[in-house]
């Protein structure tokens, strides 16, 4: 039995006898399958092709975890370090020992959640690397889980995993898409993790808000005020999205505001939907 992954999304599946016949995540709109076809990889075939994972330490309290080469869509974990143990935000679909060994020396993991079901990567070899670490997983994405292991806990709305870290639901690319608050970074103004439930764009004042990132298709407007409700009584000041350098590093809360001002006035939102989106904190 082996847990194959696949080539696209970098997502593990659960063990089987031979290839999954597709991919239900890529087949959803939100993503896609390669013109190719559907691919599969293993973890030591990655190994064995020159995979391995890279650590770097981003900020005091703050790791960034890749994978080079490049891995499915290519984003980057982050492990967030507190006095009561360490959590894994979002995911990548590789492990080698020489990450488990770079996380230890940091202190292990206390759980693990994602920003949505695109980043699950290899949670549960992630997972059971640490102890069968808790996978937090909320409840409205449940059924895009591939790989169902006992270390998994559903959630809902809000939940503190950590002492100053909290997950909270916001929805949008997905019914379950959340953000970690993590209330001690930037040393001490506070930051949010976002995945790309809100994703940082090339001009790092701005933020954005999609349905579907590779295939351009946008969120309406009350679901871009949803996310930005929903983020609005949290206290921060950075941000970072999902991949290396895709980082806010000052006045997060505005940039949010702006960058929802901007686009729901680009998708011909009525202004009463824009005036509340820019509604100072």
């Amino acid at each position: 039995m082996t847990s194959f992954i696949c080539v696209t999304c970098a997502v593990q599946q659960a063990s089987t006898d031979a290839p999954p016949e597709r991919c239900p995540i890529c087949e959803d709109e939100r993503q896609y399958v390669r013109q190719g076809g559907q691919a599969w990889t293993t973890l030591d075939e990655l190994a064995r092709k020159g995979h391995r994972t890279v650590v770097r330490d981003l900020e005091s309290g703050l790791s960034g975890i890749g994978v080079e080469p490049s891995l499915g869509i290519g984003q980057r974990a982050l492990l967030v370090r507190t006095p009561r143990g360490n959590f894994l935000w979002d995911c990548v679909g590789f492990i080698d020992e020489a990450a488990v060994k770079a996380v230890r020396a940091r202190g292990g993991i206390a759980g693990i959640a994602m920003s949505h079901p695109h980043f699950y990567g290899a949670m549960v070899e992630w997972s059971r690397a640490f102890g069968n670490a808790p996978i937090y997983v909320p409840s409205a994405d449940a059924e895009w889980v591939q790989y169902d292991d006992p270390a998994i806990v559903h959630w809902e709305r809000a939940r503190e995993v950590l002492p100053g870290v909290t997950l909270v639901q916001c929805g949008g690319h997905f019914e379950g898409s959340a953000v970690l608050h993590w209330a001690a970074g930037a040393e001490g103004r506070g930051a949010l993790l976002v995945g790309d439930t809100i994703t940082v764009v090339p001009d790092v004042r701005f933020v954005s808000f999609m349905r579907s990132y590779p295939n351009h298709i946008p969120l309406p407007a009350e679901l871009v005020e949803r996310i930005v409700a929903a983020v609005r009584p949290l206290r921060f000041d950075r941000i970072y999205g999902g991949w290396w350098d895709r980082v806010v590093s000052t006045d997060g809360s505005a940039a949010i505001e702006r960058s929802a001002r901007r686009y729901l006035r680009w998708i011909g939102a009525r202004d009463e939907v824009t005036a509340e989106a820019g509604r100072p904190n």
